[in-house]
């Protein structure tokens, strides 16, 4: 028997995008962690009501912990719970990867953000970064390379 062929389309598993965290930070070190949801959260989920905009990763007692998110019940939640949209959701991450997070943190200055949300496996994971901070120039500086690069590229293009 043939092997089944995949058909979804690429993007289709990703359920948000932090657009403005490479605008804010430099990004510096990548981690996947899991996420502990609740079955309401993971509807909306699958109906895309999730934004990461203002959202952050800290430690606490040694866990992360993904705060400010907003998952946007569905109308059709059920009566006998209180969802909150705004609470703090625990990440699930390998021991040593917390260790390293969590000395770069307290030590060298970074800030855990998260970039996207995404489905594996039919498991919600969240892709989170170790960054610093930009300052006012040098978000300036990076979009000038940016143009740059556009404009050089329409100009060999011409060519």
């Amino acid at each position: 028997m043939a092997a089944k062929k995949n058909k979804k389309k690429v993007g289709e598993n990703t359920i948000a995008v932090n657009r403005k965290a490479r605008h804010d930070f430099f990004i510096e070190d990548r981690f996947e962690a899991g996420l502990v949801l609740e079955g309401w959260e993971v509807k909306s989920l699958r109906d895309g009501k999730v934004q990461l905009n203002e959202s952050y990763v800290h430690v606490r007692n040694g866990e992360a912990w993904l705060a400010n998110a907003l998952i946007t019940a569905l109308k059709t939640a059920s009566t006998h719970i209180k969802p909150e949209p705004q609470r703090d959701r625990k990440l699930l991450l390998h021991r040593a990867e917390l260790h390293k997070l969590i000395g770069a943190v307290e030590r060298k200055g970074y800030t855990l953000i998260p970039l996207n949300m995404y489905w594996k496996k039919g498991m919600a994971k969240i892709e989170i970064a170790l960054a610093k901070g930009k300052q006012l120039h040098d978000k300036r500086a990076t979009e000038k390379d940016r143009d740059w690069n556009r404009d050089k590229a329409r100009i060999l293009k011409a060519r």
